[in-house]
């Protein structure tokens, strides 16, 4: 949101004309007209789109600290003391399955280490969408450690959850995630519209002998420009990175992104379940887990012919055969130590075992499994994934500071605060240079107003076509921009005949 800089003393910026030094806008000459247009945009839109970008900021940056936080605050749930030897996963399944009053679990995820504890994951309807009751099982003593709802395929429990909505929504639904797409599709825009401007002021201050003799200003507002500017240039590959791949979760531009990807064949490839070809949840898919809530899997059951009786027929679901499927998967390409074993929701279909890790270089191997034979009936080698499904896993990992540890959760708190305090900056600079005269509601003047509709038809007529074609894949980005373009054209019409027809002197 670079509101960009007035010049040293003396020294002319048209950066940043005053209204009194501004030419008249029918005055302005049609060359560099996209630059005024580009300076416009990205002044108005650091204004705008400065409140979503700053709670996105701190949002994200108390996320990527969120499992530090679930460590502490769920320490009794999470950790138990080493285990050396643990009970076979059946056992751990039943005790918690007798807690849960005999549901079936719609997905297990053993204890990946000797002082983690065996989720066990049950639908329930009372809960939200993507949200599970997960029971915390000690492996070594099958005891039940505790009992908490729990978020998509990460686990998120319910402080980190909030946090998640928080970034995702502001934890208001569906209607709050306009918020959030928002933020991502002007970032991008910024960032960019903002490395332009800032080499061209470059630029332009080492052609003047005066501004180059003082290439790095020490104090005021000047000094808040050049930390603006330079932060947003280190951190520019950062920025753009974080809206991508937030747009991919966002509602209407991440349809359109899904819709691309099918129609470019980048999907991710589907572990095939059934013997009828149907296939299930893409492997290393970041949406809920298993079973839509309310339902039942009955993997390894066996249903009467006539619906009537089916109540006495149907085998009652066999804990052991969580034993035959992770030794069958185990035995296969599955290796990872974070996996998750799902039982399939009717009889007739394989089991799934995917691995769940997201870390650097975890895999997302998965194997379908028969629990009544243990022969693996499909498998996904992670290896075969096409690019684009590699990267979208990794992005997605990156995203949430899952793939590298530690280090990836500094940096994208390092990458927040910059964030923040770019949005800070840019309003002390816009504060800093605000009107001391004339209309209240004044913001400073960037550049003349319509600079946009005095380009050469040909640019101008490019640069349209450029914006319908990134409003119709980024929607709420090509509504708002054409909202703005459209106001900021009447306003200025609207001033020139006024100024037109008030009287002289």
């Amino acid at each position: 949101m670079t509101l960009l800089t007035k010049p040293p003393a003396g020294a002319p910026d048209s950066l940043d004309p005053s209204p009194a030094a501004s030419p008249d806008p029918r005055a302005t000459p049609d060359r560099g007209w996209f630059r005024a247009f580009l300076l416009r945009i990205h002044f108005y839109a650091g204004i705008l789109a400065g409140p979503f970008l700053l709670i996105a900021a701190v949002s994200g940056g108390l996320y990527a600290m969120a499992p530090q936080l679930e460590q502490a605050m769920y320490a009794k749930e999470l950790r138990v003391p080493a285990v050396a030897d643990p009970l076979p996963l059946s056992v751990q399944v039943k005790a918690a399955m007798d807690q849960a009053g005999g549901a079936v679990p719609v997905t297990v995820r053993p204890a990946p280490g000797p002082e983690d504890t065996t989720r066990v994951l049950f639908a329930d309807p009372s809960l939200g969408e993507s949200t599970y009751r997960t029971l915390f099982v000690d492996p070594g003593t099958a005891q039940i450690r505790g009992d908490l709802p729990t978020y998509g395929s990460s686990g998120s429990l319910p402080v980190r959850t909030w946090i998640s909505n928080l970034h995702r929504s502001l934890n208001m639904g569906e209607a709050g995630r306009v918020y959030s797409e928002l933020a991502a599709s002007w970032l991008w825009v910024i960032s960019l519209g903002g490395l332009l401007l800032w080499i061209d002021r470059i630029r332009r201050k080492r052609s003047t002998a005066t501004a180059a003799a003082k290439p790095r200003p020490a104090a005021g507002r000047a000094r808040t420009v050049w930390l603006h500017g330079t932060t947003g240039t280190v951190m520019l590959v950062a920025f753009l990175f974080l809206s991508a791949t937030g747009l991919t979760w966002s509602a209407n531009a991440g349809a359109n992104v899904g819709m691309l990807r099918t129609a470019l064949d980048w999907t991710t490839p589907s572990l095939k379940t059934t013997l009828t070809g149907q296939d299930a949840a893409p492997a290393g898919d970041h949406s809920g887990h298993g079973a839509p809530a309310g339902t039942t899997p009955a993997a390894g059951t066996a249903q009467a012919a006539d619906p009537k009786q089916a109540a006495a027929t149907v085998t009652p679901f066999d804990p052991s055969l969580f034993d035959t499927v992770t030794g069958a998967a185990r035995a296969d390409i599955v290796t990872a130590p974070i996996v998750d074993i799902k039982p399939s929701t009717k009889p007739g279909t394989a089991w799934s075992v995917t691995e769940a890790g997201r870390e650097w270089p975890a895999t997302a191997n998965a194997v379908a499994v028969d629990p009544s034979t243990g022969h693996i009936t499909n498998r996904l080698d992670f290896d075969d994934f096409n690019l684009a499904a590699k990267l979208t896993r990794w992005g997605i990992a990156a995203h949430m500071g899952l793939l590298f540890g530690l280090p990836n959760q500094l940096v994208l708190l390092g990458v927040a605060l910059g964030l923040a305090a770019m949005v800070v900056w840019g309003y002390v600079m816009w504060w800093k240079r605000r009107p001391t005269r004339g209309s209240a509601w004044a913001v400073g003047r960037p550049a003349p107003r319509g600079a946009f509709l005095r380009g050469h038809w040909a640019g101008v007529l490019a640069a349209i076509a450029i914006m319908v074609a990134v409003g119709f894949f980024l929607p709420l980005l090509g509504w708002s921009l054409l909202v703005f373009v459209a106001l900021d054209a009447m306003v200025g019409e609207a001033k020139r005949r006024r100024r037109a027809t008030r009287p002289n002197g």
